[in-house]
């Protein structure tokens, strides 16, 4: 961990936080969920440089410590596109391998669609393609009381979370989503009424984790990660007919909450996906949550390391 190195550049007028180790020609970017970060990464960066790759991982605009957008409500997913786009052209990248994990994985998705000649292969864990917009997640077939759903109200999560500290809700949110079941309230509760205060964090999840990601959402707060997946993800991003032509690999956790929407393990395991990425290759992780990443770092490692190498060859 303490050869990652840390920086702050310039990308479309704001300071993005940026960590990065390895020296390797071939470039591998990770880009985070909720409620990650640069840090969710941190396995798989130091695998991938011992492999010989460059690792770069990138706190998105209003997250961790990087700077917030002037006006963090307008804020939308082709905005991360263009964050990922810029960052890679500052850095003088032309060609990338793209690795995405929950919202993170829509980005990947939307950079490989409109800028293929950019990326190299696609890795996304948690969700298989999907794209902002009102043909992606069908939230109209969902309970009300699920969390995307409550927190894509302005207003309803600043209210929830703001009972307690952020490292209580972080603590709460990584409870609950590596569970398999979906996060619904009732009528009468919110989403962090859902975890008994007395659940200990997984075993893969310390305290020290946690203090790292505590204090990286203290400082950045919850405004724009709020706007950022959950308020913008019905907003339409303009690609039509959308198709990733280069290599891809998902990797899903059968105990993953993402596994029951509706509709979701058909997409997958019935090929359904396919129609939008030709070259996918799906791995089902009998035993992995939707943190599949930090939970079996050293297997996710490896499938992650077999297909850069095979799509390294010249």
């Amino acid at each position: 961990m303490e050869n990652i190195q840390h920086s702050h550049v310039q990308v479309r007028g704001l300071k993005l936080h940026v960590a990065q180790i390895g020296t390797g020609p071939k470039v591998v970017l990770f880009l985070h969920g909720f409620p990650e970060i640069w840090y969710s990464w941190r396995h798989q960066m130091i695998a991938v440089a011992n492999a010989g790759f460059r690792a770069i991982a990138f706190d998105f605009r209003g997250y961790g410590l990087s700077d917030h957008p002037p006006e963090p409500e307008k804020v939308n997913f082709k905005d991360l596109v263009d964050d990922v786009v810029a960052l890679l052209d500052l850095l003088g990248i032309n060609k990338v391998f793209l690795v995405g994990k929950d919202f993170g994985a829509m980005p990947a998705f939307m950079v490989a669609v409109t800028h293929p000649e950019r990326v190299l292969g696609v890795i996304t864990l948690g969700i298989p393609f999907l794209i902002p917009g009102p043909h992606g997640i069908q939230l109209d077939l969902l309970p009300k009381g699920f969390y995307v759903i409550r927190w894509a109200e302005p207003g309803r999560a600043e209210a929830d979370f703001g009972r307690f500290d952020v490292k209580t809700v972080v603590r709460n949110i990584y409870i609950l989503f590596c569970r398999s079941e979906l996060q619904v309230a009732g009528d009468n509760e919110e989403i962090m009424d859902l975890v008994d205060p007395s659940t200990p964090l997984p075993p893969w999840f310390t305290e020290e984790d946690l203090d790292v990601y505590a204090t990286l959402y203290q400082n950045s707060g919850f405004r724009t990660a709020l706007q950022v997946p959950y308020r913008c993800m019905l907003l339409d991003c303009g690609i039509t007919n959308p198709k990733v032509i280069a290599p891809s690999l998902l990797i899903m956790g059968e105990k993953d909450y993402v596994m029951k929407f509706p509709g979701m393990e058909d997409y997958m395991r019935k090929g359904i996906v396919k129609q939008f990425m030709p070259n996918l290759d799906i791995t089902f992780m009998p035993e992995g949550n939707h943190f599949v990443q930090e939970q079996l770092p050293e297997q996710v490692n490896e499938l992650i390391l077999t297909f850069l190498n095979k799509n390294s060859r010249t």
